[in-house]
């Protein structure tokens, strides 16, 4: 009688999960005061369910814990400032004892992710409607001029900005803060530029490309009003209209791309890997409130 055994794929450890994770998003292409990398877990662990979100925070690990994942892959570090203590008397410090007591690794994958194609920016723009292999870096990498921060490209079909933002509010994750516009709503918009997380430090690059529209996250309210001054004052032509989602919002639709990608590129290196985004909002604010409409005498 036979005792060959039905052969299985192997599972990749976590090793294999970074090494994966470097070929489609180089670490060589984070910001110098960026924390990306491998955070917990040992490199030869095995890794047979990775669990996506945006904020290693604690609902997420716990969410991570509880579908028994292998590893926690995260946009935002958890590390990103110097710390002295991982006591888990802090947050931060619950959130490694959690992870390490479960035998559950951490992964970031912060400005690499952001600067790579396929990454954060390429996901934001292809979700405003624009293919992003037709687009283009706002501010090149170093190193890679064919990568780097935010993305700049053209709509198939020119919309109004009112179109424009609609599309986004419903292809998004929406916080409490929804999505707010600077502009002429009736104005059609066709050159869109975007940068996934917080943008307005890029606003001369986006001047530079002619965009119609900047659509970003965690507008500053100086940064925000000179570039509306600029756009609607003397001599300004109505750009960059702007639109503000939340930061969580404008790098959430990364994640699916993200689960798929490298689940796709483990399996062409002969591994097999369960994976799975987070459903958890982590956008910080729970509520908002208006004030009730006066009655008029």
């Amino acid at each position: 009688m036979s005792t060959d055994q039905p052969s299985r794929t192997p599972h990749p450890t976590v090793q294999d999960v970074v090494r994966a994770a470097d070929a489609l998003w180089p670490f060589r292409l984070q910001e110098s005061w960026d924390a990306s990398g491998l955070v917990t877990g040992r490199p030869g662990a095995v890794v047979r369910r990775i669990h996506f979100a945006v904020d290693p925070v604690d609902g997420v690990v716990r969410e991570a814990v509880d579908a028994g994942a292998d590893m926690l892959l995260t946009h935002h570090p958890l590390l990103l400032r110097g710390i002295t203590s991982v006591s888990a008397e802090g947050f931060k410090g619950r959130a490694i004892h959690d992870l390490v007591e479960n035998r559950c690794a951490l992964l970031c994958c912060h400005t690499n992710a952001d600067a790579a194609r396929r990454g954060v920016s390429d996901a934001l723009i292809a979700t405003c409607g624009v293919n992003p292999d037709d687009a283009a870096p706002l501010v090149p990498h170093a190193t890679d001029p064919a990568v780097g921060l935010g993305r700049v490209g053209t709509l198939e079909r020119a919309v109004t900005l009112r179109e424009l933002a609609e599309r986004l509010a419903a292809r998004i994750p929406q916080g409490v803060q929804g999505l707010r516009v600077a502009g002429d709503p009736e104005r059609r918009v066709s050159t869109v530029a975007v940068c996934g997380g917080s943008g307005d430090s890029i606003f001369d690059e986006v001047r530079e490309h002619g965009a119609d529209v900047f659509v970003t996250a965690d507008l500053r309210h100086h940064p925000a009003s000179e570039a509306r001054e600029r756009a609607v004052g003397p001599g300004g032509h109505g750009t960059p209209a702007l639109i503000d989602a939340t930061h969580w919002g404008s790098e959430a639709p990364w994640l699916p791309w993200a689960a798929k990608d490298l689940q796709r590129l483990l399996a062409e290196r002969g591994f097999h890997v369960e994976t799975h985004v987070s459903g958890l909002r982590t956008d910080p604010w729970d509520f908002r409130v208006t004030a009730a409409p006066q009655d008029q005498d």
